[in-house]
């Protein structure tokens, strides 16, 4: 696709490219209300003058963008994130790139970013994550010809360069452990419904408690907050037939889980196992600490800002699957009471 032009702005207002000029640079010479218009048309393509003089001088941006389409208050609390852009931050500084980051309301918005920061050369190129299946973002980054990595995957991740991890595998050894340990009626908080990585672990899930030995099993989605957590937890714990081992798609659920176990007046891990995904230091600073899902988040947005400038600098860019989370497990888990 070309990128929009004062032509294309003039073109779709019906005005000359000189009154075009005038509205963006709030000279005199063209009337309030089609000042208004042609500003409107102007960002709903993603044109500004100082964007089209760096595309006229081919002067790099030198800066690689992010929008994510979670809450910002779950965000400011999700260690995954800070962790991910950490790394990501590290590699980019030493090759003189900077991070442009922005939280939009949902998909839409992020679509809307992209194309903006597309047309404006804002940025040489993005992340894309939370990916879903069909993720309209996909070919709309194709068609846009912008350098690209998903962060995540496998599968349906088109003709992007994509970094992943194993969250199936991750999820066979946590169940195969707890189911080792005697616990027969498991529980999982899952994240966000729709979104590749926690339908990929719920398949995962379903798989493993399909075993003749599993009583009982079942996932309950959230929104990856420790409102919502808790919420879930209070369900589970208070059902007729309790889980013995809950596992949570986060800490910050897990850690809210475990709160509300002991608000209940269960003993952890006695009563009832908690298992959390992403081991930031908080799963250490608990009583009990939580047996954890470990991995090298910092690395994991490293391996992906390495592979963005790559695609950037015009290499050929593949799929790389970066190393799988693993148990660590802690006080927080132990065989299931009798009875």
């Amino acid at each position: 696709m070309k990128r929009p032009t004062i032509a294309d702005v003039a073109r779709r207002a019906g005005v000359s490219k000189g009154a075009v000029s005038y509205a963006l640079n709030g000279q005199p010479g063209v009337s309030a209300a089609t000042r208004q218009r042609i500003l409107a048309i102007a960002e709903e393509i993603g044109f500004n003058p100082n964007s089209a003089a760096r595309a006229l001088s081919g002067a790099s941006s030198r800066a690689v963008g992010l929008a994510l389409s979670r809450p910002a208050r779950v965000l400011g609390i999700e260690p995954f994130f800070m962790e991910l852009i950490s790394g990501v931050e590290s590699e980019l500084s030493a090759r003189g790139y900077a991070l442009t980051l922005q939280v939009v309301t949902d998909p839409e918005a992020e679509v809307a970013v992209y194309r903006r920061w597309w047309g404006e050369r804002r940025v040489d190129g993005v992340f894309l994550c939370d990916l879903r299946a069909d993720d309209r973002r996909v070919p709309m980054l194709e068609e846009l010809d912008l350098p690209a990595v998903v962060i995540g995957g496998p599968g349906h991740t088109g003709r992007l360069p994509h970094v992943w991890s194993d969250d199936g595998a991750a999820v066979t050894e946590t169940l195969e452990y707890l189911i080792a340990l005697g616990h027969r009626r498991i529980a999982r908080v899952g994240g966000l419904p729709g979104l590749l990585h926690t339908e990929l672990r719920t398949a995962a899930f379903e798989r493993v408690c399909r075993r003749p030995e599993m009583r009982w099993s079942v996932t309950v989605s959230s929104d990856y907050s420790g409102e919502d957590g808790a919420r879930a937890t209070r369900r589970l714990l208070s059902s007729t037939e309790r889980p013995t081992a809950i596992m949570y798609d986060n800490d910050v659920m897990a850690i809210a889980g475990l709160s509300v176990a002991q608000e209940m007046g269960l003993a952890v891990p006695g009563d009832v196992s908690i298992v959390a995904w992403d081991d930031s230091p908080l799963c250490q600073l608990v009583h009990p600490p939580l047996t954890a899902l470990s991995r090298d988040i910092p690395a994991y947005g490293g391996h992906a800002a390495r592979h963005l400038l790559a695609a950037i600098g015009g290499e050929s860019i593949g799929a790389y699957q970066d190393e799988g989370a693993h148990l660590t497990p802690r006080g927080s888990t132990a065989p299931p009471r009798a009875g």
